[in-house]
């Protein structure tokens, strides 16, 4: 099984509306409740920009923030991760979901992203946040080039001395190449994933939980033979 469920009341998918605060936590407050309720010991990261959702839904039991403003959006959001002391993953994206999409443009994404990341990870920590994950944001602000170049070089993101979260699975990146529909794409994100994992990736966000751990079960399969002498 996952080893974290994410959970989200906001949809990012490009050009989507976005919801307040209010309705996005009345949204996610009884599946997060429910499911701590019936598995105390579950991991739950809560997908979010808002400093009052990660607020409550830490003190529910949420064990991390997933924010794909990276803390830009909502200045109390650090405030709260830093009183909570949960690990915060943080994305990068060009623009938002309403604007990402028209036209993105880089010098050269991989070392643009890794400029961004880096100066949000040095903000966070002279703030005494410390337990930070990455994200490239793949299709958050890129194109197909865009995001195979970032995917192809993910081992440059190790510079940046924190793990590594990918979420490729289903994206337009995939059914785009394969010209397939969204709901076509495992094959496609199960092959990305493994080229993930072997670039250095510690977490994978993903559709489909079964397809996703045996790439992970191989790939550590892999690794120990090659370590095994």
């Amino acid at each position: 099984g996952a080893d974290l469920l994410d959970i989200g009341g906001q949809s990012s998918r490009p050009g989507a509306i976005e919801v307040g605060a209010h309705e996005e936590w009345r949204s996610i407050e009884t599946p997060l409740k429910g499911i701590l309720d019936a598995a105390p010991e579950a991991l739950i990261s809560i997908d979010t920009f808002h400093a009052e959702v990660a607020h409550k839904a830490l003190e529910a039991g949420a064990f991390l923030i997933n924010d794909i403003y990276g803390g830009t959006r909502d200045d109390k959001m650090i405030e709260v991760i830093k009183a909570m002391g949960c690990p915060y993953a943080i994305m990068h994206m060009q623009g938002t979901p309403q604007t990402m999409q028209t036209d993105p443009t880089y010098l050269d994404p991989v070392t643009d992203v890794i400029q961004w990341l880096q100066s949000r990870l040095d903000h966070l920590r002279k703030e005494g946040i410390d337990q930070c994950m990455i994200d490239p944001g793949f299709g958050f602000g890129k194109n197909l080039r865009h995001n195979f170049d970032l995917l192809n070089r993910l081992d440059s993101m190790h510079v940046l001395d924190c793990p590594i979260l990918v979420g490729v699975s289903r994206k337009s990146m995939i059914w785009k190449s394969l010209q397939c529909t969204p709901e076509e794409a495992l094959n496609g994100s199960t092959a990305l994933h493994a080229w993930a994992l072997q670039r250095g990736a510690h977490l994978l966000r993903v559709h489909d939980v079964r397809a996703a751990r045996e790439v992970v079960t191989l790939h550590h399969q892999l690794i120990s033979a090659s370590t095994a002498g």
